[in-house]
């Protein structure tokens, strides 16, 4: 997940000359590749308004915006570690939200039926109701569901997925020139990703 200081600081440190005619989110450089350097303003402006919306709901919903993230993660009982490895966060930031979503009645701490020294978190019946309409309202609000017809959001799936497929590490890039736009055969996140059943190979809201 894309952390709203990153899109802070891609938008605040990275800002530099800008192109003629064009805003641009990065310094220009006249020797770079337009193409990359067009896709990389493209993606800031992209995550940053992603950023943004799921802000908004948060407050219209009336949760901390780092909680909107555990909500989602939180489908069955799970340990406070898990969930901190799910969400890429510390132990002591899970516990912040451990509290702020209790506090709300939205989520309660219970013994591990494994190890009754480790604590786990469950969504209450409320947490689960509120979890069913942040995602209805998220989905609502992608920008992919309004711009793109099934084709293309199965042909942006496929790209996202090679993409991250590339950042965990699991594969390098093709050659120049090797097949670069085709996406049809891309391997499922699942496929990917087994025997992890957690492993993050799609983009949130994120983040």
């Amino acid at each position: 997940m894309l952390r709203y200081s990153t899109v802070e600081r891609i938008n605040g440190s990275l800002t530099g000359i800008d192109r003629p005619g064009k805003e641009t989110a990065v310094a220009w450089f006249p020797n770079g590749n337009e193409l990359d350097q067009d896709i990389f303003d493209a993606l800031t402006e992209f995550f940053t308004e992603l950023v943004r919306r799921g802000e908004t709901l948060a407050e219209e919903f009336g949760v901390p915006a780092f909680c909107v993230k555990a909500i989602h993660r939180l489908d069955t009982s799970v340990t406070m570690k898990e969930l901190g490895r799910r969400m890429h966060c510390d132990p002591s930031f899970v516990t912040i939200i451990a509290d702020a979503l209790e506090e709300r009645g939205l989520a309660r701490r219970e013994a591990n039926a494994a190890d009754r020294r480790t604590k786990n978190l469950v969504l209450t019946p409320e947490g689960f109701e509120l979890k069913a309409r942040l995602e209805r309202a998220m989905l609502d609000q992608m920008p992919w569901s309004r711009a793109l017809d099934a084709s293309e959001r199965a042909s942006f799936l496929s790209m996202m997925r090679k993409m991250n497929v590339v950042l965990a590490g699991r594969s390098t890039p093709p050659a120049a020139g090797e097949r670069a736009g085709e996406v049809s055969d891309i391997p499922t996140a699942a496929s990917l990703t087994q025997p992890d059943l957690h492993s993050e190979a799609a983009p949130a809201l994120q983040s």
